[in-house]
């Protein structure tokens, strides 16, 4: 990233470029069972599903604002970058930090984080938008989000119970892109390709990694589509990856569009971490879109409290007035967000962004994580610093995804003491015990 040419890529008309690296359209392919035929190619989406015309009122600025800590890094690290090519998502996308020698020109690194970097190969390469660089301490290398982005050594070392995909997502993927583990839901990873890639990611098997790009083309979307259309009991569509919001507009209209037309499937999720690394992306073309394939919820993926800023907070908000549902999910990490106070002042700004905290993930243990998870211990000492001390709205489910496909199991703390006679001994928050009548259960527990 040469600061002389830095800046150089704006394009004509934002709303209909798409960024290098994009899905290809495959469009000679051979029939599929079930509903191919309904399925148009992606080129010729304009021409069988007219967009609405454009509201007249306008809820909030078409030019993504920008903070003043942002114009600051802005004009002192991309100085021929203008403001419009800062707030424009695509700009961001193009422009992430990739190498040792552009993020040197940002931050000090530390010798380890340079062996890091430097030994890397296969998937998960650091990458990082311009935007969420902007956020990182340059001479702190203990800061919270540069430890989520930057690599360091203990990256290498692989310990007991690690594993390259330790869900075991790849046993209960039926068809390609699809996992389908739960009785009523599926997984439908729609790209391989996140705008920043965090270092604990539970697919990092699979993210930039050049070995399986080849599987998120049309004709194998097309396949997880007939998949999903030949089994009535999904009802609820799961979009992840990579991040979906990654994709352009007229992907996401294609995708969204074809498994609304599916009759069973009820409702839609998207999981994303783009409003917090790229929050240009949330566009009023975007929100137009989401709109249309309501009920569609989105969980976004919150890290630390640091990242609620005025852009995000934007982001969010513009999502929430499309009349989507938001939840976060959040993963528990060592040194990064492990303390009552941090976890609190994180949710409490979630919810005044309009986030409902939903999941708070025990580290997933992919090979090399050894450095980011806690202990199970841990987690519960933190939802009982939440629960009774705050909102209930505050406190998300703990949950650990059972490694070997065992799915997410919700962990509490020991509110449930015992039993004593016609009696169930409960421990609130403050730790007091009180008894609830429950003869019932009594004659049950005897019976």
């Amino acid at each position: 990233m040469d600061a002389k040419t830095q800046g150089t890529e704006l394009v004509q008309n934002p709303e209909e470029a798409e960024p290098p690296g994009t899905m290809p359209v495959v469009t000679d392919i051979a029939e599929l069972a079930g509903i191919r035929a309904t399925i148009p190619p992606l080129g010729s989406f304009s021409r069988t599903f007219q967009k609405p015309a454009p509201s007249s009122r306008t809820p909030f600025p078409v030019k993504f604002p920008t903070s003043s800590r942002s114009e600051e890094f802005r004009a002192r690290f991309f100085p021929l970058a203008t403001p419009a090519e800062w707030s424009d998502w695509r700009w961001q996308l193009r422009n992430r930090v990739r190498t040792l020698e552009d993020l040197e020109r940002v931050v000090s690194v530390t010798a380890d984080e340079r062996t890091a970097i430097q030994r890397h190969t296969g998937s998960l390469p650091f990458a990082i938008t311009p935007y969420y660089l902007s956020l990182l301490d340059p001479s702190d290398a203990e800061q919270p989000l540069r430890r989520t982005m930057l690599p360091v050594t203990d990256e290498y070392l692989h310990t007991a119970g690690e594993a390259q995909d330790p869900l075991s997502e790849d046993k209960d993927s039926p068809v390609p892109c699809i996992v389908h583990r739960y009785p009523d839901r599926v997984l439908f990873l729609v790209a391989n390709s996140c705008a920043s890639n965090c270092r604990y990611c539970t697919r990092s098997r699979m993210v930039e990694n050049p070995d399986s790009a080849s599987i998120f083309f049309q004709s194998q979307w097309e396949q997880a589509i007939s998949y999903i259309a030949a089994h009535p009991e999904v009802r609820d569509v799961l979009l992840s990856g990579g991040d979906p919001l990654t994709l352009s507009d007229e992907k996401l209209e294609w995708l969204l569009s074809h498994l609304r037309r599916i009759p069973h499937v009820e409702f839609l999720r998207i999981g994303t971490k783009v409003p917090v690394v790229m929050p240009q992306r949330i566009t009023t073309s975007l929100t137009r879109i989401l709109k249309r394939f309501h009920p569609l919820w989105m969980s976004i993926h919150f890290t630390h409290p640091d990242e609620l800023t005025p852009e995000t907070v934007e982001a969010c908000a513009r999502l929430a007035d499309a009349g989507i549902p938001l939840g976060s999910q959040t993963v528990l990490l060592s040194g990064i967000n492990d303390t009552v106070p941090t976890m609190t002042r994180l949710m409490h700004g979630l919810l005044k962004a309009r986030v409902k905290p939903y999941y708070l993930y025990q580290c997933d243990p992919i090979v090399g994580s050894s450095h980011f998870r806690t202990t199970v211990r841990k987690g519960l000492e933190i939802i009982q610093g939440l629960r009774g001390h705050t909102s209930g709205y505050a406190v998300p489910s703990y949950v650990i995804d059972a490694p070997g496909g065992g799915g997410k199991i919700p962990l509490l703390p020991e509110y449930l003491v015992g039993r004593e006679g016609d009696e169930v001994v409960l421990r609130n928050y403050q730790g007091l015990e009180f008894r609830y009548p429950d003869p019932a259960g009594a004659h049950e527990q005897a019976g």
